[in-house]
């Protein structure tokens, strides 16, 4: 019998769904390993199914491990919330990442593996997410996200944290800025948001529905949901696709990640930057702020909305040399004499 794989990638108004059953990990089942929750081979049945295996093969799921270091659980004290977080690289800064909505911690993984020689890299599996599991997965307000990360955080480190770098991709930039604008985290020393506007992200809202109605939904096969995800979804990196496409989920959409979110990100105490896909398309409140050097605003040209995907020794790069040009250390900014205080916009 043919798998069953559902998989969304935008940010939609849809309910949340998990993996079915038969996607789930199976301890009996020697396609499984201890390390992943996703096949680490070509299922047999494919094997003698004709002349398209080989191909399917290009598509075939990787596993974690090859671009993590480490997966580790973070239980939250006092709740029934379980984070699922990926781990890379030993020294530096911590480069703290946020997955957009039907993304997962995995989306970071290419460019994890990239990053983790000069710095700590820790991915984290949002709620309703991933492997990530709490007592109300359908909660995604940007309230509970944020309130989520603080908690992740604050259990991983304590009261004495390394220095930290918040980077959030698309739903994820919006809740890493709502989470620096909060000023609850001790030694936070930069923001970087990838492609999330908010005046062009509230315009979309409205025709999301209409572009989920069009898009491809089931699939027979994982092999086949990552290849249609290079061919004709959002993604065209296939390494990073058969990372993170297995681990997607369905969600709910709400206009409260965006409301007010360039204002937000402007108030926020550390260096910025915005890493935009494409072109140059800011709000008026961004555009004033980045006349008046607020933030470091960086055009990725070909590439698509989930640019640490696409290129990610290019956004690697632009995240280490972030860290570079504010001489961020381990646990803070190590000489605070030469830091820009203006920023110009760059297009790459």
């Amino acid at each position: 019998m043919a798998w069953l794989f559902i998989y969304l990638y935008l940010e939609c108004g849809c309910r949340i769904v998990d993996v079915p059953p038969r996607m789930k990990h199976s301890s009996s089942d020697p396609r499984w390993n201890n390390h992943t929750s996703v096949p680490n081979a070509v299922p047999s049945v494919y094997k003698a199914a004709g002349p398209n295996v080989h191909s399917l093969h290009k598509y075939a799921p990787l596993d974690w491990s090859a671009y993590f270091d480490e997966e580790r659980r973070v239980a939250i004290p006092d709740t029934e919330d379980v984070f699922n977080v990926y781990m890379a690289g030993s020294e530096g800064p911590v480069v703290f990442c946020l997955h957009g909505g039907g993304y997962s911690g995995l989306s970071f993984a290419l460019a994890a593996s990239r990053m983790k020689e000069k710095a700590r890299v820790v991915s984290m599996d949002l709620r309703g997410h991933g492997k990530s599991t709490t007592s109300d997965d359908s909660d995604l307000s940007i309230e509970t996200l944020s309130s989520d990360v603080i908690a992740v955080l604050r259990t991983l480190y304590g009261d004495s944290p390394p220095a930290i770098i918040l980077v959030g991709h698309s739903m994820g930039g919006s809740v890493a800025i709502h989470v620096a604008a909060k000023k609850v985290i001790r030694n936070l020393h930069g923001l970087l948001v990838i492609d999330v506007v908010e005046g062009t992200a509230m315009a979309s809202l409205i025709h999301m529905q209409k572009i989920l109605a069009n898009r491809a939904q089931h699939f027979p096969s994982i092999e086949k949901a990552i290849e249609w995800s290079v061919k004709g979804g959002p993604l065209r990196n296939i390494d990073s696709a058969r990372v993170s496409i297995p681990s997607t989920l369905k969600y709910d959409e709400s206009r409260e990640w965006y409301e007010g979110l360039s204002e937000k990100f402007l108030s926020c105490p550390v260096q910025k930057v915005l890493l935009l896909a494409g072109t140059d398309r800011l709000d008026r409140a961004l555009t004033i702020g980045q006349m008046q050097g607020k933030f470091q605003m960086v055009v990725v040209r070909h590439t698509g909305h989930a640019i640490q995907e696409d290129v990610p020794e290019e956004f690697a790069s632009h995240i280490l040399n972030f860290i570079a040009r504010n001489k961020i250390g381990p646990n803070g900014v190590e000489d605070s004499m030469d830091l820009p205080t203006r920023y110009e916009a760059a297009y790459v």
